[in-house]
C-alpha cells in the first residue's frame, strides 16, 4: 500500500476541500483548542459520504471516530444541517457544538460518541435490526486507526461478517498516527488488510483524498452482496496544514494562541 501513502501526500486539495478546512479554522478560533490533525484527514471522507450517500431514511452515518467531529460541523454546516452562528460557536459555554458530536443536541448526528470502539457496534446493531426488520437502509461508519486498537471493534467486525451485512460500510481513516505516536508503533495493525478479509469484509484500499476514488469506491462497495465492505482510507494526519502533516503532536492542541492559528490561516492561504 506505500503507493497510495505517497498519493495521499502528493494529492492537491481543491477549492471545496480548502473552504471546509477553512470553516474548522473558525471553529478552532472559537475553542481555542481541538483535534486539529484529526479533523484534517477526514474531511474528503465526510465530505464525499455527505454530497452523495447520506440521503434521508436512507441511510444513517456515525463518525465512530467522535474526536473528529470538527470535520463533521464543517460539513454539517455547508449542508445546511446548523448555521453559521451555531458553527462559531463551538466549545463555548452552552454551545451545543463541544469536542464529540452529540445526539439530539446537533442536527445530523445519529450517534453520540466519543469514546473509541463505540460508534460501530452501535452501527452494527442499528444494520442488524434493518435487516431483520426488512428495511432497506445503509449504514456508513467512520473509524479512526488508532480507534481499532479497541476489541469491540473486532467483536463488530465478527458480528457484521455473521449477519452478512451488505448495507454497512466501513471507512477507516488510515493516517498511521494516534494520540502520541506511530500506530506501528503503539500496536501495529498490520498486515491490515489481509485481517479484514479475513474476517469475510469485501475490503478495498484507496487514496482518502482523493474524492473521485472515494466516491467510485463507495459505488462499488454499495454492489457487494452477502457481506460487509470495509474502506482502508490511506490519509495523512492534519492534511492541508504543512506543519501539522504527519505531525502527531497536532493530533490534539490544548491550547492554540494567535500564532499558532495565523501559521494555520497561512498555510489553507486565508
Amino acid at each position: 500500500m506505500k503507493n497510495k501513502i505517497s498519493q495521499s501526500k502528493k494529492i492537491k486539495l481543491d477549492k471545496k476541500s480548502i473552504y471546509l478546512r477553512k470553516l474548522i479554522l473558525q471553529c478552532l478560533k472559537s475553542e481555542k483548542r481541538g483535534h486539529v490533525g484529526s479533523a484534517m484527514s477526514l474531511v474528503e471522507i465526510i465530505r464525499v459520504l455527505y454530497k452523495k450517500f447520506i440521503k434521508k431514511n436512507k441511510s444513517k452515518f456515525v463518525l465512530s471516530k467522535g474526536h473528529g467531529c470538527l470535520a463533521l460541523y464543517a460539513v454539517l454546516y455547508d449542508k445546511g444541517f446548523i448555521k453559521k452562528k451555531e458553527l462559531l460557536s463551538v466549545g463555548q459555554f452552552n454551545s451545543n457544538l463541544g469536542g464529540h458530536p452529540e445526539h439530539d443536541k446537533v442536527k445530523g448526528v445519529e450517534i453520540s460518541t466519543g469514546a473509541l470502539g463505540h460508534g460501530l457496534p452501535i452501527a452494527v446493531g442499528m444494520a442488524i435490526a434493518s435487516k431483520i426488520n426488512k428495511i432497506k437502509k445503509q449504514y456508513f461508519v467512520v473509524c479512526g486507526d488508532g480507534e481499532i486498537n479497541e476489541g469491540s471493534i473486532w467483536e463488530s467486525l465478527l458480528s457484521a461478517s455473521k449477519h452478512k451485512l451488505d448495507n454497512l460500510t466501513v471507512l477507516i481513516d488510515y493516517n498511521k498516527l494516534q494520540s502520541y505516536g506511530k500506530t506501528s508503533e503503539v500496536l501495529d495493525l498490520e498486515p491490515l488488510t489481509d485481517k479484514f478479509k479475513s474476517f469475510n469484509f469485501s475490503t478495498f484500499n484507496i487514496n482518502g483524498h482523493d474524492t473521485k476514488e472515494i466516491e467510485a469506491t463507495i459505488e462499488k462497495a454499495l454492489k457487494v452482496r452477502n457481506k460487509p465492505s470495509v474502506i482502508i482510507c490511506h490519509t495523512v494526519k492534519g492534511k492541508g496544514i504543512k506543519f501539522a502533516e504527519g505531525n502527531p503532536s497536532w493530533h490534539h492542541r490544548s491550547f492554540l494562541d494567535k500564532n499558532d492559528l495565523l501559521k494555520i490561516e497561512k498555510s489553507l492561504g486565508t
